[in-house]
């Protein structure tokens, strides 16, 4: 079988067209950054970033206009009005590249395990390749400066241990045991994100034309808030440090660079994209408190969503993904 004649599944189509809607969404902030960052250490990093997509962009289109679907809108410079007042500082951009990296490497790898033909898969490892690269160049960049926040650290026991006892399970009033290193995980990834969105929402809901966006942003930095106000009580009750905030790093400015679609949509990624993140924290956690606790978040993200879905179809800004075929309503016109 000749996989480069294969025709590109359902499955391959959605992987194309959400890392084209969501690549231009993160491209068109990049953009904005890139126009105000002074380190030219910083700035550099955001251009190859700017080069990557820019070059998975055309592959994106190639593959779905020979597929014979429409290129989706996304967000082009329609979206992004430069000359504006400086609106992060050049440390949160950093940051903000790359948690958005970490975004990109999970998509990739999960866009490369649901395709098949050849093409495609090569296309999407080449993406992995890049996005590894970013996220090294990332990294080494936020340790010079003095700015990655590593995770807490444990002191290794002398023999590995059994659980004996069901108190295991027990976080409540101090009978439970202290946090594992395998709960850290994502109780760390989703703190780290958790203050990205509160950080993203402050400075949104200063630059927002509409009273209704403004509104939404400021209830999302509430419940991030919550979120992370439950997530460091966690860590706090086993003595372990908490992640610093990002409000400082968010300037004064009400000069929006971006459109209120932009805004809206980029915060419905980062609060949708944070159910499967809070989802492996679920899954991994043995204390009660902590399955209680991500319990609660998932149940309020759901809700943010749901907002979030009304105001953005309401304003005629929520692109509609490719449908599988509606037989019924094809027979009727038979």
């Amino acid at each position: 079988m000749d996989t480069e004649k294969l025709r590109l599944t359902s499955s391959e189509i959605g992987s194309l067209w959400g890392e084209y809607v969501n690549g231009t969404a993160t491209d068109t902030v990049m953009k904005y950054m890139y126009s105000t960052i002074e380190d030219e250490a910083i700035k550099e990093v955001f251009n190859q970033a700017i080069q990557i997509f820019e070059s998975q962009k055309k592959h994106i289109k190639t593959f779905i206009k020979n597929e014979g679907f429409p290129i989706p809108i996304g967000f082009n410079e329609n979206d992004l009005y430069l000359g504006k007042q400086k609106l992060f500082t050049d440390n949160f951009c950093l940051n903000y590249l790359h948690v958005m990296t970490l975004h990109g490497l999970l998509g990739h790898v999960t866009s490369l395990g649901i395709s098949v033909r050849k093409d495609l898969r090569e296309f999407y490892d080449a993406c992995d390749n890049d996005g590894k690269k970013m996220y090294h160049q990332t990294i080494e960049l936020l340790l010079e400066k003095g700015l990655f926040q590593r995770d807490p650290m444990y002191y290794p026991d002398e023999h590995p241990m059994l659980i004996t006892s069901q108190d295991f399970k027990d976080g409540y009033f101090g009978k439970g045991r202290t946090l594992s290193a395998t709960e850290i995980i994502s109780i760390s990834f989703n703190l780290k994100k958790s203050i990205l969105a509160k950080t993203l929402s402050i400075a949104f809901s200063q630059i927002a034309e509409s009273k209704e966006v403004r509104k939404f942003l400021t209830q999302s930095e509430k419940t991030a808030d919550g979120q992370i106000q439950a997530l460091a009580k966690i860590m706090q009750g086993d003595n372990l440090p908490v992640p610093k905030s990002l409000e400082t790093e968010v300037s004064t400015s009400t000069d929006s660079p971006f459109s209120d679609k932009l805004l809206m949509y980029h915060m419905g990624f980062l609060f949708q994209a944070a159910q499967a993140y809070h989802g492996t924290g679920l899954a991994a956690s043995m204390r009660t408190d902590l399955v209680t606790t991500y319990e609660t978040i998932i149940l309020q993200n759901i809700m943010v969503t749901k907002n979030w879905f009304d105001i953005m179809v309401q304003n005629k800004w929520l692109e509609q993904p490719p449908l599988a075929p509606n037989r019924a309503e094809i027979s009727t016109q038979i």
